[in-house]
C-alpha cells in the first residue's frame, strides 16, 4: 500500500472534506481505513456515502454494519436506498444513481474530494471490456486516477494496487468487511473478465495493474492533446450551425471526424441513434464534387452543402409566409428594414418608382412558386434563378422579402434586383425606399 499512501500524501489534503463511497466490501473498507489513518495528520473530515441497492437479502445487514462501524469511530454516515429501477442496463442505472447521490453530498458538505475504491483490477477489466466491445480512442480509456470536476476532484487512490493487495491489507489490519457473493457469478460481463482473465494476467506480471495504469495515463494525455486540437478546429470552422468547409478541410481526417462528432453532441441531446455511419455520411457529403447537396439525419436534421458551407438545419414543414404593406420603418422578422430616409444613392438596396406606373399600395411578402421579375432590357427572370445567381442560402429563400404592387407584380428584390418600374431620373419618381 506504499504507492497508495504516497499518492494521497502528494495531494493537497490539509483540512479537506472527503466524501467516500463505501459499499462495506473489502475495497472500500480498505480505503476508509487508509483515510482514517491520515485523518488526524491532515485534519480530514470524512463523509461515508453508502447506497443500499436492495437487490440482495444481505443489503440491509451491510447497511447496518457500516452505519454502526462509522458511529463507533465518529465518522459521518450518509445513506441512500434505491427502491425503484428502470428497465434495461441495471449496472449503468445504479451507477448513475450512486454518483448523483455522491455529488449531492459533495455539495451539501462543500467537500474538496470525492473518492471511490476502484482498484487496479477494476481498471484492467474496464479497459479490456471496452477494447473487446469497440469504441473510439477516448472511449478506450479506463478509470482515471484523478478527474477534475466543477468544484471538486474525483480521486481513485487504489488504482495502484490489485485485489490481492487489498485482501492482504484488510487481513493484516483486522478490518471487517462484507462480501457480495454475486461478484463470483458469471451473470455480469465484468464478473466474467474478473473470474477468468485477471488471474492469468497477474500470473504473467504480478503488478500488471501498474502497466494498465500507465496505459490509462498515456491515453489521457493523448486525448487531452486531441481535445485541444478538436476544440481549435471546431471554434475556427463552426459557428451558428454552419461549417466553413475550406477551413475544415485543411485539418487531418482524424480531426475532421472528431469535429463532426462534437457537432453531433451539440445538436443531439441523445446520441443513441447516432453512430460512425452518420459521421461517414457527413464526410462523404462534404467531399462530394457537387456544389449543392442535402442529406437527412435522424430526428429531422437536414444537412445542406452550399457554396463552400455546410448547414445543420432543423427540418420543419411550416413555411414562413408573410405579407405587409410597405411603409417607412417596416422591420421584418428576418431582420430586413425599410426606410424612406434615403441619401443620394442608386444601388439595388434603393427603390425609385413613380406611383402612377404601378398599382398602389406596395406590399412586402415572401417568395411564391412561379414568381418572376421583369427587368429593363432583359425580359423576365425567375426569382428562384436570381437567388441562385446571388448565392442566397436555400433556407433563406422562402423568407426573403419581395416588394410587389397591388396587382402582385414584382417591383423590387431588395439588395438584389430592381424591375423595369424603377425610375432612373429622380425627378420623375415620387416613391423612394431603402432596404437596410
Amino acid at each position: 500500500m506504499d504507492l497508495v499512501y504516497n499518492f494521497l500524501k502528494s495531494l493537497d489534503l490539509n483540512n479537506s472534506k472527503i466524501v467516500l463511497g463505501v459499499s462495506s466490501g473489502p475495497d472500500s473498507m480498505c480505503l476508509l481505513n487508509i483515510l482514517s489513518d491520515l485523518k488526524e495528520k491532515y485534519n480530514l473530515e470524512i463523509i461515508v456515502a453508502h447506497v443500499n441497492h436492495k437487490k440482495r437479502v444481505e443489503s440491509d445487514e451491510e447497511e447496518h454494519f457500516l452505519e454502526d462501524y462509522c458511529k463507533t469511530r465518529h465518522i459521518i454516515f450518509e445513506k441512500y436506498i434505491l427502491y425503484d429501477y428502470q428497465k434495461g442496463n441495471f449496472e449503468s442505472f445504479a451507477r448513475n444513481k450512486r454518483y448523483e447521490f455522491f455529488t449531492k453530498l459533495v455539495n451539501k458538505y462543500q467537500a474538496n474530494y470525492l473518492m471511490t475504491a476502484h482498484h487496479g483490477d477494476d481498471l484492467i477489466e474496464t479497459i479490456l471490456m471496452r477494447l473487446v466491445r469497440g469504441s473510439n480512442l477516448k472511449g478506450y480509456q479506463g478509470i482515471s486516477l484523478i478527474t477534475n470536476c466543477s468544484n471538486y476532484k474525483l480521486v481513485r487512490p487504489l488504482l495502484y494496487v490489485n485485489k490481492t493487495d487489498i485482501l492482504e491489507y484488510v487481513k493484516d489490519n483486522n478490518i471487517p468487511y462484507r462480501i457480495d457473493k454475486t461478484n463470483y457469478l458469471d451473470d455480469y460481463t465484468r464478473n466474467r473478465y474478473r473470474n477468468h482473465i485477471i488471474n492469468f494476467l497477474h500470473e504473467e506480471n504480478e503488478s500488471v495493474q501498474l502497466k494498465f495504469l500507465k496505459f490509462e495515463n498515456t491515453l489521457e494525455e493523448a486525448n487531452n492533446y486531441i481535445d485541444n486540437s478538436v476544440n481549435k478546429a471546431y471554434n475556427e470552422c463552426y459557428l451558428n450551425k454552419i461549417l466553413e468547409l475550406k477551413l475544415f478541410l485543411e485539418y487531418d481526417i482524424f480531426i475532421q471526424k472528431l469535429v463532426i462528432e462534437k457537432i453531433f453532441k451539440e445538436i443531439y441531446k441523445d446520441l443513441s441513434n447516432i453512430s460512425d455511419k452518420h459521421t461517414k455520411l457527413v464526410l462523404d457529403l462534404i467531399n462530394n464534387s457537387k456544389t449543392c447537396l442535402s442529406i437527412s439525419l435522424p430526428q429531422g436534421i437536414i444537412l445542406r452543402k452550399e457554396y463552400g458551407y455546410l448547414y445543420f438545419l432543423v427540418h420543419t414543414n411550416n413555411k414562413f409566409d408573410y405579407k405587409y404593406e410597405l411603409k417607412d420603418g417596416l422591420v421584418l422578422e428576418n431582420g430586413f428594414k425599410f426606410t424612406t430616409n434615403v441619401l443620394l444613392e442608386n444601388g439595388n438596396d434603393t427603390l425609385h418608382i413613380n406611383s402612377s406606373d404601378v398599382k398602389m399600395p406596395l406590399y412586402v411578402r415572401n417568395r411564391k412558386d412561379g414568381d418572376f421579375i421583369e427587368l429593363k432590357g432583359s425580359g423576365k427572370r425567375k426569382i428562384k434563378d436570381i437567388f441562385i445567381d446571388y448565392k442566397i442560402k436555400k433556407e433563406e429563400r422562402d423568407s426573403y422579402p419581395i416588394v410587389v404592387d397591388s396587382l402582385d407584380r414584382v417591383i423590387w428584390i431588395p439588395k438584389l434586383k430592381k424591375s423595369k418600374y424603377d425610375v432612373q431620373n429622380r425627378e420623375l419618381c415620387d416613391i423612394i425606399f431603402k432596404c437596410l
